[in-house]
């Protein structure tokens, strides 16, 4: 055999096209006729394609725009998230919301900004320096009462969440200033839609999450409920500079926004994104912010219209998903990045799928609304190769978990193939 034939036979055996030939021929069958698919893999190192199907088109992402959220924080935010912003005056001080979403948070219960606020006998609060309503654009407004939508807020505490746990006995209630807000009813809505007035309580064992209909007198309230402080509103501030009071580990928040899917961390990261650069807190401020200054270039421009990815009016294609996994993996190191995604058999919303008895070899973010469900993220080969990979399926009809296996075993086989 010539050389020139040798070189030929060899490249059509390389992994690359053996990679591709094999999904094409996937692809080719019926099962995804009936719904909108689009992957793209590329080599994480050398940048090849390894394929390709429907990538520069536009999808419905869900939570795969917490991938953009999480690159736009780890570019602008500290190690440590801004609490608040605030100006001593005389006895007083003035507190500015950041948006920072762990202040008391039943999951993470920072204290940080509490202990800043009990140690002053005079406090004036501004927190009207939000200019998103509490909700984002093409939310369901639907699912008011649903755990997974709190609304945003310049000064959140407690995850603006009731919560209640049920005991044989007894039924724990916090903030406890709504105890006298109960009023339970068989079935139906658990928060009346225009009033905080809870309408289901859990069964013993169970624990629910409600969200509070938030306004910035309620915000103050709870506050000056937590604090045992007489907080005030404030409209301006002193002439006084604005200090920043550092609060919790910033990857504390990413991670449990990534892993756990975490709409409200994600919304209120997008303020605090915004709040680095005025105290004027807005989701758009930030994402303009972020795609002109750190994503120019990429394939596609998406429609990105919050930062949770709860909106069905994003559109982003798997190209440029792809792009923002490539520029995550160049610019910050492996371990962190990785410790920051669910992984698969091991944690959030991956823990059931991609089982490993040695070790993970998925890390990545789902992405799921009704009829739709994306997985994108790293795949970590048997050979050693990292592949940035972004699976997009709009529009199906079947069970979820139809569409989950065939996403694991089409990674499975790439996981052991390349």
């Amino acid at each position: 055999m010539g050389a020139l034939a040798i070189l030929v036979f060899l490249s059509g055996c390389s992994p690359v096209r053996k990679v591709n030939r094999h999904l094409n021929n996937q692809f080719q069958n019926e099962a995804h006729s009936n719904q909108f698919t689009g992957i793209l893999l590329v080599d994480a190192t050398s940048r090849d394609t390894l394929f390709s199907l429907n990538a520069e088109k536009y999808f419905t992402p869900a939570s795969n725009v917490k991938l953009f959220t999480l690159y736009a924080a780890l570019k602008t935010l500290p190690d440590r998230v801004p609490a608040l912003k605030y100006a001593r005056h005389r006895d007083s001080v003035y507190v500015v919301g950041t948006g920072d979403p762990s202040a008391l948070h039943p999951d993470l219960m920072d204290s940080t900004a509490l202990k800043f606020i009990r140690g002053f006998p005079h406090v004036t609060m501004v927190n009207s320096n939000l200019t998103d309503p509490a909700w984002g654009p093409g939310w369901s407004w639907d699912d008011f009462d649903a755990y997974y939508m709190p609304g945003r807020s310049a000064f959140p505490v407690h995850g603006n969440i009731l919560r209640l746990i049920g005991y044989p006995d007894s039924l724990h209630v916090s903030p406890s200033i709504f105890r006298d807000s109960l009023s339970p009813r068989r079935g139906g809505r658990a928060r009346s839609q225009l009033r905080n007035v809870f309408l289901r309580t859990p069964s013993p064992g169970d624990t629910l999450d409600i969200p509070l209909r938030i306004s910035g007198q309620l915000e103050r309230d709870l506050w000056a409920a937590f604090s045992g402080r007489v907080i005030v509103r404030g409209d301006t501030l002193p002439p006084t500079p604005l200090e920043t009071l550092p609060g919790m580990a910033s990857d504390s928040l990413y991670a449990k926004m990534m892993k756990e899917s975490d709409n409200f961390i994600a919304e209120q990261l997008m303020l605090l994104v915004s709040g680095t650069q005025s105290d004027t807190l807005s989701f758009e401020a930030a994402r303009d912010r972020v795609l002109e200054e750190f994503l120019p270039g990429m394939p596609q421009v998406p429609r990105w219209v919050d930062g949770s990815g709860l909106s069905r009016y994003n559109l982003f294609t798997p190209e440029s998903v792809v792009f923002l996994l490539d520029k995550l993996y160049r610019e910050f190191p492996e371990p962190r990045l990785f410790a920051l995604l669910a992984q698969g058999g091991q944690d959030g919303t991956l823990a059931e799928w991609y089982r490993d008895s040695a070790s993970p070899y998925v890390f990545g973010k789902t992405g799921s609304l009704s009829n739709n469900h994306n997985l994108s993220g790293y795949l970590v080969t048997l050979s050693g190769k990292r592949v940035c990979f972004s699976m997009m399926n709009n529009h199906f009809t079947q069970p979820s978990d139809v569409i989950k296996e065939n996403m694991q075993e089409l990674l499975q086989w790439v996981r052991e193939n390349y």
